[in-house]
């Protein structure tokens, strides 16, 4: 089969397109799918870099979240059937550990990432769990594949975050850097539903335009402004009561400083950096919550996918690359000139 592979570690342009031997056959309680999109996250590009202790081998198929149509299931499997068009939960637990039997999956002590600790969905053919995939909601007007497979990772981590470890409530503020990002704009849009307000911040105009046409209530160019003085003249000194946060080291002080008494941050990533500084005084002082959150369960899964067959928190793409140019899909994300989620068509 045809697949975008990582040769070795050092950065995205070690990825080339290869013929690679199929994703084996589905055992019991599996399934193989013929991927049409895969989407890019973050992820990939520490990925492509090299993530301490991966221990990868190469070749190795990249990309975490796709969709595709199910080409063959293994015995046992009855939830969906040859033919069916499929959302990927890139997040593979092992369904029998302690947490999994308490329904935390993202606890999993054996949980792994399609893309990252096992091979990815850039490939004609990927098999994973049953568990792992659901039928795409009928929409109108239909859901592109470009949209399908730029929905699964973003939706259910900014959910978790917003919804599960900060339990944002109708009428908070919540502030959400980089709204560019997947995430971020998934949580911009997750907040609105839950009817908080928000205020985002980017360093480009463009997007936090884009981001104020798509709901934003403040915007914040985090290149020009201070962020940090202009959230306390917004909210009267009091502080917000949620931060978003992704980026980490280049945010971390300030999104403290945005922080109301009591208030909660909750973070899922760190593409500045993870190495961040905390006065502990001031965390018992002020009662904050500092919260982690990664990917989410499969209730939660099944509630975003839910809320897509309802109309809601459908995927905004921003470009669609064809699976030679692989490089410039990368690069685009690398750059942060996106708005929205960066797909590539695996297969037409």
């Amino acid at each position: 089969m045809r697949a975008a592979v990582l040769t070795g570690s050092g950065g995205f342009e070690n990825i080339q397109i290869s013929d690679v031997p199929d994703a084996p056959a589905p055992r019991a309680g599996e399934v193989r799918v013929a991927i049409r999109a895969a989407a890019l996250n973050h992820l990939d590009l520490f990925v492509a870099e090299g993530l301490p202790g991966a221990g990868r081998e190469f070749p190795h198929i990249v990309g975490a979240d796709g969709a595709g149509v199910v080409e063959t299931v293994g015995p046992g499997v009855t939830s969906v059937q040859p033919g069916d068009r499929v959302l990927i939960n890139p997040g593979i637990s092992d369904y029998s550990c302690e947490f999994c039997r308490a329904g935390e999956h993202s606890l999993c002590i054996n949980y792994r990432l399609l893309g990252e600790h096992l091979p990815g969905t850039m490939a004609e053919l990927v098999t994973v769990p049953a568990q792992n995939v659901v039928r795409g909601p009928n929409l109108s007007p239909a859901l592109t594949w470009a949209e399908a497979a730029a929905f699964s990772l973003v939706t259910l981590t900014a959910w978790r975050m917003l919804v599960t470890r900060a339990q944002l409530k109708p009428g908070e503020t919540a502030l959400i850097w980089g709204i560019g990002g997947g995430v971020s704009l998934t949580a911009m849009r997750i907040a609105k539903l839950v009817g908080a307000h928000v205020i985002v911040t980017s360093s480009d105009d463009a997007k936090l335009a884009a981001a104020k046409q798509l709901g934003a209530d403040v915007t914040l160019n985090h290149r020009t402004q201070k962020v940090a003085t202009e959230v306390r003249a917004l909210t009267n000194k009091r502080g917000v009561d949620v931060v978003v946060e992704n980026v980490g080291a280049a945010t971390w002080d300030d999104s403290l400083r945005c922080l109301r008494r009591g208030g909660r941050l909750v973070t899922c990533g760190a593409t500045s950096g993870p190495q961040v500084s905390l006065d502990l005084r001031r965390l018992f002082w002020h009662h904050w919550s500092l919260l982690g959150s990664t990917m989410g369960n499969a209730a939660e899964y099944a509630e975003v996918v839910r809320r897509l067959g309802q109309g809601e928190l459908r995927p905004v793409v921003d470009h669609v690359f064809p699976m030679d140019r692989v490089r410039e899909a990368y690069e685009r994300l690398a750059k942060g000139q996106q708005l929205g989620k960066v797909v590539v068509e695996v297969s037409s």
